[in-house]
């Protein structure tokens, strides 16, 4: 007898419900995770909730009001004891992490309703994806929702297509997902999993 495992259905409206599908699939409670960009803590809530109690989410951005939304967010949730949030670059990931996790999560571009002269960049991101791909354990998986449209976000999409595209296939499974009825330069989703 099949159990179902959701009460709703998923609605698969831009690239993040598509990733926390996905990532979700990967995950076992107890994993522990990287919300790479917290944002307005909506995906750092997602990991928290699919690791369960058990389970550790490192949570990372550079301005203090991402930090603060996100620390709300999982403490009205009753996370507060599996998530601990970094104010800091995720170009600095390995500096605060150094044991294997499961899945790593990247949301870039600019923090919604915040400034938005203050984004992801190649140069920050580019390190920090090599980073993740180092701390990933054997079938970890790394989801990256690219922004092209933004001021900025097409110089890191090339970054970024380029570095996946170099991934060694023996190595990594890395994957490109685009919805086809948007306009071109509408945000998409690229998946690494790293080979088991």
């Amino acid at each position: 007898m099949i159990t179902p495992v959701a009460t709703e259905r998923l609605t698969l409206r831009g690239p993040v419900p598509l990733s926390h599908m996905i990532v979700r699939s990967c995950l076992r409670l107890g994993d522990t995770v990287i919300d790479a960009t917290c944002g307005n803590g909506y995906d750092t809530l997602f990991l928290a909730e699919s690791v369960g109690p058990d389970g550790q989410v490192w949570g990372f951005d550079i301005q203090q009001q991402a930090i603060t939304e996100t620390e709300r967010r999982v403490t009205e949730a009753g996370f507060s004891a599996r998530v601990n949030l970094i104010l800091d670059g995720h170009q600095s990931l390995s500096q605060h992490i150094t044991l294997p996790v499961q899945a790593v999560l990247f949301n870039l571009g600019y923090l919604p309703g915040g400034d938005r002269s203050i984004i992801t960049r190649p140069e920050t991101t580019a390190p920090a994806l090599d980073q993740s791909l180092t701390l990933l354990a054997p079938a970890g998986v790394l989801a990256i929702t690219i922004y092209p449209g933004h001021s900025g976000g097409s110089d890191e999409q090339q970054t970024i297509e380029r570095w996946a595209a170099a991934l060694k296939p023996r190595h990594y499974h890395s994957w490109r997902m685009a919805q086809n009825n948007v306009a071109a330069d509408a945000p998409y989703l690229l998946f690494v999993q790293k080979v088991a």
